[in-house]
């Protein structure tokens, strides 16, 4: 009989325990949650482009002149200053090229030295009547000609000094120098046609070409570029391969006219490379500035959430309810702002935590975030 009174009083407590845990659950007080005002700040609008990095300048190396390739001095991809020897071509015929050339000239020097004082003495002969007036008009022609002949020597020398300098390849400017087409011991012939031996790039400053194909953003850049509005000296950019540091772009170049075949328009920016990390061919994101918004109104980007009709937010009234608010969105602003262009207020505060306990019409206790 006491065992089974026992267990009555035993369920008869736990029975009240749970009435009263469900008493304090229905009359609990109000949820708290984090709620913020919305920031009203002037942002710069941006739109995103693709685009292509090439260098600055880019430049074939090349064969002008015939024989093997006796020396390449340089490792592929080194960065070489402007005037380093990069190639090296047998010499030889080209230098005895010149030496003939240098001989000829001297040759050609004697003989108008002698042809100028025949004439002299000839002139001088012909005041007494010693000579007769053809004979000195044959010795200043004879003087015209050795002339000429100097200047023809000048200019074959001329060519083949400037035969033999083709035997050296140098850098034409500093940059980065790509692997060669030929390896050392091979036969080129380029006096025919020149033969390509490298490509040698100048990319200190590597070029963004991309184009704006959106009317209105076209109509907008144009204004703020006449306007000076809008900063377009640090614009943001970002590559398909991450180089390691952060980098921004100068806007230097738009086209004059729209390309009537694409409907787009041209634009180029520059980007300095200091650590060599960017190449020509990658592939870049340009975040084009294309307008300020003076008072933008700012909420955090988490606190949105997204449903069937797009995005809304929990806004807590000044009833402290929690009131469903549908909205729409611009662009993200920084990493963790976003641009509401219509549906709150900068007055209206909006739950930034606990958005999974809260619900459209529960009463909450508000706590003023940062």
């Amino acid at each position: 009989m006491n065992r089974y009174l026992t267990l009555a009083l035993v369920a008869a407590a736990v029975c009240a325990a749970s009435c009263h845990r469900n008493h304090e659950s229905a009359s609990g007080q109000a949820e708290r949650v984090d709620v913020v005002l919305p920031v009203v700040d002037s942002v710069t609008l941006y739109k995103t482009y693709p685009g292509v990095l090439s260098a600055n300048r880019e430049v074939q190396l090349v064969a002008r002149v015939n024989g093997y390739l006796e020396s390449k001095n340089y490792k592929s991809g080194d960065y070489v200053r402007k005037g380093t020897v990069l190639f090296t071509i047998e010499s030889g015929n080209y230098r005895d090229a010149v030496d003939r050339a240098r001989s000829a000239l001297e040759s050609a020097e004697a003989s108008l030295e002698y042809a100028r004082k025949h004439y002299e003495a000839l002139s001088e002969a012909l005041k007494s009547d010693a000579v007769s007036r053809m004979e000195v008009e044959q010795g200043h022609s004879a003087f015209e000609e050795c002339k000429a002949e100097v200047l023809s020597a000048r200019a074959a020398l001329k060519t083949a000094e400037t035969q033999l300098s083709y035997c050296t390849i140098r850098a034409p400017f500093d940059g980065h120098v790509s692997s060669p087409v030929y390896d050392v011991g091979a036969y080129v012939g380029g006096e025919g046609m020149p033969v390509e031996l490298a490509s040698i790039y100048e990319d200190a400053q590597i070029l963004a070409d991309f184009s704006v194909d959106d009317a209105e953003a076209m109509a907008g850049l144009q204004k703020n570029i006449v306007d000076n509005a809008v900063d377009y000296r640090h614009i943001p950019v970002k590559f398909s391969e991450n180089p390691g540091h952060s980098y921004t772009a100068s806007l230097d170049y738009m086209s004059p006219q729209v390309n009537t075949s694409t409907g787009t328009l041209q634009l180029q920016a520059t980007i300095d490379n200091p650590y060599g990390e960017l190449r020509s061919g990658m592939l870049v994101s340009i975040d084009l500035p294309v307008g300020n918004e003076p008072h933008a109104v700012l909420v955090r980007d988490a606190a949105l959430s997204t449903d069937q009709l797009g995005k809304y937010l929990y806004v807590v009234n000044d009833s402290d309810r929690v009131v469903y608010t549908p909205v729409i969105v611009g662009d993200l602003v920084g990493d963790s702002m976003r641009i509401v262009k219509k549906g709150i207020g900068p007055e209206d505060r909006y739950v930034t935590r606990a958005l999974l306990k809260v619900r459209d019409g529960m009463t909450v206790e508000p706590v003023s975030g940062r």
